[in-house]
């Protein structure tokens, strides 16, 4: 019975792909290559139950899928390997295509690079004049709940890819999609960096739970990103007109 119902499953994706699935039957069909002949429905549910939705299914950590019930170390670094994948392919797919003049694709692009990301990472995204996308670098690795940043290591990417203008983005795998006061201060400290270098640092994006916070963006915020070169030729203006 479950192997008829497995050919069912999988003739329908072949058929309709997955936009006809609901969650659990996603995950259904994905134990069927680590769960070969166990129902994985039910399984499929108590995942969902314990992680409350398909992407923090995908985004958790093997050693935390391993505590439901039926999820052993195989079927969890599939479920860790999908998440991967599809991290790698969006951004190969997106190529050199991406440009920061388009700041809503630019954000779904970098939300894909931090796809099952388990600890705190930090990329910068160097760019040229344009705006357009030269490479995207990982500078950081942290832990769950934490990052720093090498001045050298942020100087050394950009000056080596010919960067005149570069993103941060880091996550926030156990936090909110927000710049904590620490992100504020190694944010100012950035802008100060690469300003004595003229290169302009034009966002730092946060991720946390699927969503991508730009300071740049916010009204609280964007003030930190104007240069202090500008700042100082706007004093100055205000002062010859007087």
């Amino acid at each position: 019975m479950h192997e008829d119902h497995r050919q069912r499953l999988r003739a329908l994706f072949r058929s309709a792909g997955l936009d006809s699935f609901q969650p659990h039957n996603v995950l259904e069909l994905l134990l069927f290559y680590s769960i070969p002949r166990i129902d994985t429905n039910e399984i499929a549910h108590d995942l969902l139950d314990h992680f409350g939705t398909l992407v923090n299914v995908l985004d958790a950590a093997p050693e935390e899928l391993c505590k439901v019930k039926g999820v052993g170390p195989e079927s969890a670094t599939l479920i860790a390997f999908v998440a991967q994948l599809a991290r790698r392919y969006l951004a190969e797919q997106a190529g050199e295509k991406i440009s920061f003049s388009s700041p809503k694709e630019f954000r779904k692009y970098v939300l894909a690079q931090f796809m099952g990301e388990k600890n705190e990472v930090t990329y910068l995204f160097c760019m040229d004049n344009a705006a357009q996308l030269l490479r995207r670098c990982k500078v950081s690795l942290g832990t769950k709940y934490a990052v720093s940043l090498d001045n050298r290591t942020l100087l050394e990417t950009a000056f080596h890819h010919n960067a005149t203008r570069v993103v941060l983005a880091h996550n926030h795998p156990n936090g909110l999609c927000a710049p904590s006061s620490e992100d504020v201060r190694l944010t100012e400290a950035a802008v100060k960096l690469y300003d004595e270098v003229n290169i302009r640092l034009v966002d730092h994006l946060i991720i946390a739970g699927g969503e991508c916070f730009s300071m740049a963006a916010h009204p609280n915020f964007k003030r930190i990103f104007v240069s202090g070169k500008v700042i100082a030729m706007e004093r100055q203006k205000a002062a010859d007109t007087r």
